[in-house]
């Protein structure tokens, strides 16, 4: 087990406000899973040498391992820390120290094992935690030092040759967003015949979620036949929801509401005006507003795309507080150019099919990247799978 191998040490404090320009070189948790990559030799952020005194330290060969996160996937997203001066890490996060190649370790965190693994220890609803305590009982495979660097070099040798090709494909499906983006701003550009209507005014029903969590995180509230949707789901959706991480139970909805197939879901909180339209009945939490569009006053697809090209003013609106928000009275205040119906299915059509040739995740460049990936993760799983000798 990795506790008796190595010693844990779990992270405390640091805030993302006590995060500077310069100073101490500090990684946050959040950064691990958006961020790094399976190894660092700088930090992007760092901390005042005064604030560095109080935080965990970890020294070059060190692994930084997340405890928690919104979802199972990025829960045990690890960075091994290679460079030359010690650096810090806060709460939510575990310093491995170990006698491990860094990088073969830091690997195998990504590796189906430890997934297997890390899905049986985590615990949460909401927020999923699997704690240094947790992680101690993990099982992994010690080959020979030489080994584990072998391991390593091949790993980088396919990370590095596959990386290029999917940096480029990559880099051309975000030029292929861009255009989209363009085209979706000149088709959603107001014509002088439009209606200026707030969302309330072409509301069926309109409102926020509810998920009160009384008593908070119990879990007869969870894991029965609701989707629950939260906002992460709708932050990594695109135009529209077809997954979910998690469902509620019939006690669940009772203290939830089912929204119908077809609702515009919009973030109002943490990273907000994000948006995208169920394509399933859905419970979410009172960080997301639910917008069900009367078929006679307007499209939903036509909505919600102009809900996307209109994003950085909704941001804008949303500043100025401690956390960035904005609420069901922003929308009563706001006023939005909506031509003729059938002008608004003819806009959604175009921008649909569009869409579809840019994010389709079944054909072109988006399912080139995910094959690409697919096979490396095959490969890479192969290499750190080992039988385990008799006792």
């Amino acid at each position: 087990m990795l506790g008796d191998i190595a010693r844990l040490v779990r992270g405390n404090g640091m805030p993302k406000t006590d995060l500077v320009d310069e100073g101490v070189g500090a990684i946050h948790y959040g950064q691990i899973y958006t961020r790094y990559g399976v190894s660092a030799a700088e930090t992007i952020s760092f901390v005042t040498p005064e604030a560095a005194l109080k935080l965990a330290k970890a020294q070059p060969g060190d692994i930084i391992i997340t405890n928690t996160s919104e979802n199972v996937e990025d829960v045990g997203k690890a960075v091994a820390w290679l460079g030359s001066e010690p650096i810090v890490t806060g709460g939510h996060a575990t310093i491995i120290k170990h006698d491990f190649d860094p990088k073969y370790l830091s690997y195998w965190f990504q590796s189906e094992s430890f997934s297997v693994q890390k899905r049986g220890l985590a615990t949460g609803t909401k927020v999923f935690d699997v704690s240094a305590r947790q992680l101690a009982k993990v099982r992994l495979p010690v080959p020979p030092i030489v080994v584990q660097r072998e391991i390593v070099s091949v790993l980088d040798h396919f990370a590095g040759a596959g990386s290029g090709l999917i940096e480029e494909l990559e880099a051309e499906q975000e030029a292929r967003r861009s255009q989209f983006q363009y085209y979706r701003d000149l088709l959603l550009r107001p014509e002088s015949d439009c209606q200026w209507l707030t969302l309330r005014e072409v509301a069926g029903d309109f409102g926020r979620g509810k998920s009160k969590h009384r008593p908070r995180n119990d879990p007869r509230l969870y894991d029965g036949p609701y989707p629950f949707i939260q906002t992460g789901d709708v932050r990594s959706s695109g135009h529209r929801i077809v997954g979910f991480t998690q469902t509620y139970s019939e006690a669940g909805l009772a203290q939830s509401k089912l929204w119908p197939r077809g609702t515009i879901c919009i973030t109002i909180a943490a990273n907000i005006a994000e948006t995208g339209v169920l394509d399933f009945d859905a419970c979410f939490p009172d960080s997301v507003i639910g917008l069900v569009v009367d078929p006679e006053r307007a499209s939903a697809g036509y909505v919600e795309y102009l809900l996307q090209s209109l994003k950085s003013t909704l941001v804008a609106m949303g500043k100025g507080s401690a956390q960035a928000n904005i609420n069901l009275a922003t929308f009563e205040d706001i006023r939005f150019p909506f031509p003729s119906l059938g002008e608004q299915e003819r806009i959604t059509e175009v921008l649909d099919r569009f869409d579809a040739m840019v994010n389709d995740i079944g054909g072109g460049i988006p399912a080139e990247i995910a094959a690409r990936r697919k096979q490396y993760e095959y490969y890479r799983d192969r290499l750190l799978t080992f039988e385990e000798l008799a006792a």
